[in-house]
């Protein structure tokens, strides 16, 4: 796919299937609507700052998985903070606040979603209608392919082996089927969190960036 297709066209793309996505889940947005972030919204960006399309893409991703909540207390009547009792080692960590490079970030960022992939296999077995899966599978790659763009050693992203693949998934592996859903239902709602810390990250790391490009063309000008 990215042999063929520069990545520049891809997320047009991208923008508009997800944004399809989004009015299949409930209380999605309208086309057209503003994509500034609503009021009581952590995403960290300020009201009116341009966004950059890895960031526009990663946003519609995290907003379709912000859909899981309802989905399991839908399915469970329950809250979803049962699912941290299903949290495993496995689940990728977000960026730190604070002596966390860009570099490193993008890569965490990128590495995370690889994860996340295989982890969705699982989610797959059980719930392969999922809409939150199917925005997920398909665009992961457009999104790691962008942040990989954006290091300087984007290289350094190495696909997962088929041995670390299996291991993922083997904690997964049993025959009790309420577990099975449960650890499904603790992915989704762990992807959901990441993706959002993911936002904040990218919108951090972007915004200083810029404010960095500014500086140097200014000081080269003066």
């Amino acid at each position: 796919l990215f042999s063929t297709h520069p990545i520049s066209l891809i997320y047009p793309l991208s923008a508009l299937m997800l944004a399809a996505l989004l009015l299949c889940a409930s209380g999605a947005p309208t086309p057209g609507a503003p994509t500034t972030a609503p009021a009581g919204d952590s995403s960290g960006e300020e009201e009116g700052e341009a966004t950059s399309d890895l960031l526009s893409t990663w946003k519609a991703l995290a907003g379709i998985a912000k859909q899981h909540k309802k989905q399991f207390e839908d399915e469970f009547h329950k809250s979803v903070t049962i699912l941290e009792s299903y949290k495993t080692s496995s689940f990728p960590i977000k960026c730190p606040e604070f002596n966390f490079s860009r570099e490193a970030c993008y890569h965490r960022l990128a590495k995370g979603l690889q994860v996340y992939t295989v982890l969705l296999r699982h989610v797959e077995r059980e719930y392969p209608n999922n809409l939150i899966l199917s925005a997920a599978r398909l665009y992961s790659s457009v999104l790691i392919q962008g942040i990989k763009e954006k290091m300087r050693r984007g290289d350094q992203v190495s696909a997962l082996t088929s041995g670390q693949e299996e291991q993922l998934l083997r904690e997964f592996d049993t025959p009790d089927r309420y577990h099975r859903k449960m650890t499904a239902h603790s992915i989704l709602h762990h992807l959901k969190v990441f993706l959002a810390d993911g936002t904040r990250a990218i919108f951090k790391r972007e915004r200083a960036w810029a404010g960095r490009k500014a500086v140097t063309f200014h000081a080269a000008n003066s």
